[in-house]
């Protein structure tokens, strides 16, 4: 009689055994339906069903716990009662359950809200979040790198590039949490940790005590414990391998220039990467330009951005547009020593638009880089609108906009204030015999026709014939000796690509300093530079002569030519009242 009880239950466990057999072929929903049917007190609680047992026994391989990409099951708006409550359960669940230090999880479960969010798709009520997900998390645990990552600055679209592929639980991964932690603990931001992980995982790996003397080498160049924050956290690749050697190279160039170390962190932005390669080969280019540790100084000071932005790039960018303008390497050179200002973030930018706009309207790249080196200065600082505006006034005359912009670039300033009927106008005025006219001015001057020095000079001069015949006159009519105005016109063709009133106004204010008009054969460029820099400058000058500081004679060149740094060096701090007189001739000269 027992073993016939025996037999039966046995049949019966069998039995047992092919029903549960059987309904592993179900669809996980009919599964989850059947469940629920027979269990109403867990309706309300999403279970994750499997089609074999596994997986549950390679929980580390899989990534079945992963809440990343849910189901939605319900698209209301989470509340803000459920998502603080289903922090407090994940905080409770890293914190107790796992065992995660106190602050570690504190900051996983607040600053994890994508994550959050999935879980409580988990569950159905949330009403109840508190019991539900602490079920739900009771018997499925959760892929830990997930929160973590995103606690840690990454975005929810960053996460899953960065997973690792066989593990779920953050304690079997202890050099990352190792590292992170050492990174925490010198005083990095955890938000700025995931961006360092995506870009230099290598530093997550190294061995018990490494990072750490990583950052203690750096602080060893004689930068401060915040400065080097902001640094690694900029460029973690530099704690990849020994102490970066180009950084070493610009923090001994920044040296030199007789800046602290501590100032390069300021000139560095979280937004940006740095090439340090690249910025020292910046650095370099800018001393073989001619740039003075005063000029690099000051450049640093009141632009920045544009040696450290791209490390470098702007430079770059300026340099090769020129070179692809067919000025040669040398003739570069001398335009960055001559104009340093160009490198101003504003006239930076206005040059490269002025470049932008005439390759915008048709113009050939060997007229633009005439335009370029004679009206440099003018180029840098007029902010102009844009080729639209040009073509829309001269239609389909585009090579005669371009040819009255090669005899006279000065027209480029005017036009975008001009009338379709004054611009006509304009067209109306240039016949065939214009270059005649010039031809014939030019051979007066003695170029010989047909000559490359000829062809060269018919590109350079801007205006007609005549015109530049007037200005011619105007010189030797101020006393200049005809053959000397040849031989300078000769050296400094831009002189006469004034207009007369300009050339005259200039000339009146040189008789007008005490100057002789003769001192304009020794440095005809004078006639180039504008009204208001040779006023403000000679005022200045004589303001110091008055003072007894400055020598009663010196050249025009000396005065003009030098830039904005070295005058404001030699004859603005030359006296103790020198600056508060600068900056007040440059406010009347602002406001006149």
């Amino acid at each position: 009689m027992i073993l016939t009880i025996i037999n039966k239950r046995v049949s019966k466990f069998s039995e047992m055994i092919a029903q549960v057999n059987k309904s592993l072929v179900f669809s996980p929903v009919d599964i989850e339906i059947s469940y629920k049917k027979q269990n109403p007190f867990l309706s309300s609680l999403k279970v994750q069903c499997f089609c074999s047992s596994r997986s549950s026994q390679n929980a580390k391989v899989s990534h079945s716990g992963s809440v990343q990409s849910p189901v939605t099951l319900h698209s209301t708006r989470v509340s803000r009662v459920a998502r603080t409550d289903a922090q407090r359960v994940l905080f409770d669940y890293l914190h107790c359950t796992r065992n995660f230090d106190f602050n570690d999880a504190e900051h996983i479960s607040k600053n994890s809200p994508h994550f959050i969010e999935n879980l409580l798709t988990k569950i159905d009520n949330d009403k109840d979040v508190v019991r539900l997900l602490n079920k739900f998390l009771r018997y499925n645990p959760i892929n830990e790198f997930e929160p973590f990552f995103e606690s840690l600055g990454l975005r929810p679209s960053e996460v899953p590039s960065v997973l690792p592929p066989h593990l779920m639980y953050l304690g079997d991964n202890d050099m990352l949490l190792e590292n992170f932690h050492v990174l925490c603990n010198y005083g990095i931001p955890r938000s700025k940790i995931g961006r360092m992980y995506k870009e230099a995982r290598e530093i997550f790996g190294y061995n018990y005590g490494v990072l750490k003397l990583k950052l203690l080498a750096y602080e060893n160049l004689g930068l401060s414990k915040t400065t080097v924050v902001k640094l690694v956290s900029c460029c973690p690749s530099l704690l990849i391998g020994g102490v970066d050697r180009e950084f070493v190279n610009v923090l001994g160039r920044l040296n030199r220039a007789g800046l602290k170390n501590d100032l390069i962190g300021g000139y560095l932005s979280a937004k940006e990467s740095y090439d340090w390669k690249r910025l020292i080969d910046t650095i370099y280019f800018l001393d073989k330009v001619g740039y003075s540790e005063e000029q690099f100084r000051d450049l640093l000071k009141t632009n920045p951005v544009l040696v450290f932005e791209g490390s470098g790039k702007k430079v770059y960018l300026l340099f090769g547009r020129l070179l692809k303008l067919g000025l040669k390497v040398n003739e570069i050179y001398s335009l960055f020593t001559q104009y340093p200002q160009i490198l101003s973030a504003k006239r930076a930018k206005n040059l490269l638009r002025g470049i932008h706009i005439l390759l915008g309207i048709g113009m050939g790249v060997e007229d633009i880089a005439n335009i370029i080196s004679t009206q440099m200065e003018l180029l840098c600082s007029a902010a102009l609108k844009g080729p639209v505006t040009l073509r829309r006034q001269f239609k389909d005359k585009k090579d005669s906009l371009c040819q009255i912009l090669m005899e006279n670039p000065l027209e480029l300033f005017h036009l975008d204030s001009k009338s379709e009927v004054e611009s006509s106008k304009m067209l109306s005025s240039r016949g065939p015999t214009n270059k005649l006219e010039k031809t014939a001015f030019l051979l007066r001057l003695g170029y010989v026709e047909n000559s490359d020095e000829m062809a060269r000079a018919l590109k350079m001069f801007r205006g007609r014939g005549d015109q530049l015949q007037e200005r011619f006159d105007c010189l030797v009519q101020a006393g200049l000796d005809y053959n000397v105005v040849s031989s300078f016109i000769k050296q400094a063709p831009m002189v006469l690509n004034q207009t007369k009133d300009v050339i005259e106004k200039k000339i009146d204010c040189l008789t007008n300093l005490g100057c002789s008009v003769n001192s304009l054969v020794a440095f005809p460029s004078y006639l180039c530079y504008d009204m208001e820099r040779i006023n403000l400058r000679f005022r200045m000058y004589t303001w110091l002569k008055e003072k007894g500081a400055a020598k009663p004679k010196l050249s025009l060149s000396t005065i003009l030519a030098c830039s904005d740094a070295r005058f404001i060096k030699y004859f603005v701090d030359v006296h103790p009242e020198g600056p508060a007189m600068w900056e007040s001739l440059r406010n009347t000269s602002a406001s006149s």
